[in-house]
């Protein structure tokens, strides 16, 4: 590494630099890319992977498979069945004699959370842009380095005015 390189003397603005790599991604890019997999034969081949890998667990296989949500589930056990029909995967007690139970504690489960982080972004005060998000981050930021500077007053109180106060005590002389 040339020691006199500009990336060496910290004088590149790294942000703009990972900006020219990377592009910034968008709420958009995202519902764009999960209209592009969903239904093509990326996400075919992850459902088998996923299938195969959790040996037909659905929850599992949910949790698992990119931009599915549990509306999706019915597509996808679908997709599963036809793959046993086939003879592509093979069938799985987990995945055939799933109880009702089982799915119905899992949509339960997915209305939870969904509620909860609904209740989660209403109380941090987030819309739907980004704006909301970044002013949120830039808060939690002044709130650190509040604390921080505090903490530091703090320890400059206790330790760093009374000079006297931390030092040594010698012991007495021998034969006094």
């Amino acid at each position: 590494v040339d020691g006199e390189g500009e990336a060496v003397r910290g004088e590149r603005d790294w942000r703009e630099y990972w900006r020219l790599l990377f592009r910034k991604i968008t709420v958009k890019d995202i519902e764009d890319f999960e209209k592009s997999y969903k239904d093509s034969e990326e996400e075919l081949a992850d459902i088998k992977a996923a299938y195969m890998d959790f040996e037909g667990d659905m929850d599992r296989i949910m949790e698992s498979v990119l931009c599915a949500d549990y509306t999706d589930e019915p597509r996808i056990r679908k997709i599963i069945a036809k793959a046993i029909d086939s003879g592509e995967v093979p069938s799985y007690k987990g995945f055939v004699k799933e109880s009702k139970q089982k799915m119905i504690a899992r949509r339960r489960r997915v209305e939870k959370e969904a509620r909860e982080a609904e209740k989660s972004k209403d109380e941090l005060g987030l819309g739907d842009g980004d704006d909301d998000l970044k002013a949120l981050i830039q808060s939690r930021n002044k709130d650190r380095k509040k604390e921080m500077d505090d903490f530091l007053a703090h320890l400059e109180a206790k330790y760093g005015n009374n000079a006297k106060k931390g030092r040594k005590k010698t012991a007495a002389k021998k034969g006094k």
